[in-house]
């Protein structure tokens, strides 16, 4: 932020004499501006989408006919049906850990725990839960098998499971029922269950972005509201084929998540653009005046002009906060009404 904000003011100048806190600068400049007392506020306007979160996508494992896929909207719980494929049921479970391999006997790691806390969870017992598929894993597994109307094997394949934070909502279908499925094909895409917005921030705009810092939302016909970021995550999108059949560089974002603190208030709304201010920093009651009063001193560092009955000197300051055009400034001689200039 000094850098941007210094880039624009006047070309440096030397003190001089002895006395390198003030110096002459001849004849009153052709515009001032006062040195006032207030908040400053380093804050930014964004444009967001209210609607449920990222969007994450479902894939087949198992080649076979998909024969059932939940209507769009529909909120799927932990041991409920995402979809099925030869009317064999592929189920959400919790947990942060993608299926990647079988579940059998032998095999030992946190997947395995991860699987166990949902197994009893969705209440089987007669194993513990550890990092270790025992005997008594697998016959658990195998009741629940059974319940499910699956081959009671004792093992899970990669294919069977889809974990997820917590309860997804249906957002999309990739495919149709009846449509052939092939292993990797998108299935159907999902969502959490809260209501919360999405903010694509320039990599450049960063420091707005603070995971638990606090935003103000504005919906399209309401007041504003108090919000909330729960997450900020770099994504990479990539470019679109132009006409040529190039396609366009890829460009790095930051995605941030908000939700409000008062979700009742967002009853009504399915998707909705909105308005999300941002508060990078904030100075109560400092010194403040016009970016493009500072100057850059041939020693280094800045200085203002003060113009007092007629006259002008020129006196070292030292910057805080720069924000909405203004500058945080302090220094021995820089009080509340002064007249600084204002270079053309």
């Amino acid at each position: 932020m000094v850098v941007a904000a210094a880039a624009g003011v006047a070309a440096a100048v030397g003190f001089g004499g002895t006395d390198r806190g003030t110096a002459a600068a001849g004849s009153t400049p052709p515009s001032t501006a006062t040195v006032t007392r207030q908040t400053l506020t380093d804050a930014q306007e964004v444009d967001g989408e209210l609607g449920y979160g990222s969007t994450r996508t479902a894939t087949a494992r198992f080649g076979g006919t998909i024969t059932r896929l939940p209507e769009t909207g529909t909120v799927v719980k932990r041991g409920g049906r995402l979809y099925a494929v030869d009317d064999d049921p592929v189920l959400l479970l919790y947990g942060a850990l993608p299926a990647y391999r079988v579940l059998e006997p032998g095999v030992r790691g946190a997947d395995v725990a991860q699987f166990e806390r949902n197994l009893r969870a969705l209440g089987q017992d007669g194993f513990t839960v550890d990092d270790e598929y025992t005997g008594s894993t697998a016959e658990a597994v195998r009741e629940w098998q059974e319940d499910l109307g699956l081959p009671e094997t004792g093992r899970v394949e990669p294919g069977r499971v889809v974990y997820a934070d917590e309860a997804v909502r249906v957002e999309s279908h990739q495919v149709a029922t009846g449509d052939l499925a092939q292993p990797g094909q998108a299935v159907l895409s999902y969502t959490g269950t809260s209501r919360l917005v999405t903010v694509e921030l320039d990599v450049d705009d960063q420091r707005l972005a603070k995971k638990g810092g606090a935003v103000r939302v504005a919906l399209p016909d309401g007041d504003p509201l108090a919000g909330r970021i729960e997450s900020v995550q770099t994504v990479i999108e990539t470019g679109s084929a132009g006409a040529n059949g190039q396609s366009a560089e890829a460009e790095t974002k930051i995605e941030v998540t908000v939700s409000v603190t008062d979700p009742a208030k967002l009853a009504g709304y399915d998707q909705a653009s909105v308005e999300v201010t941002f508060t990078a920093a904030e100075r109560p009651d400092v010194l403040t005046v016009p970016v493009a009063a500072l100057l850059a001193l041939a020693e280094g560092g800045y200085g203002v002009e003060l113009v007092e009955g007629g006259r002008s000197r020129i006196v070292a300051v030292t910057t805080g906060l720069f924000a909405a055009g203004r500058v945080e400034v302090t220094g021995p001689e820089i009080t509340e009404g002064l007249t600084v200039g204002v270079p053309a």
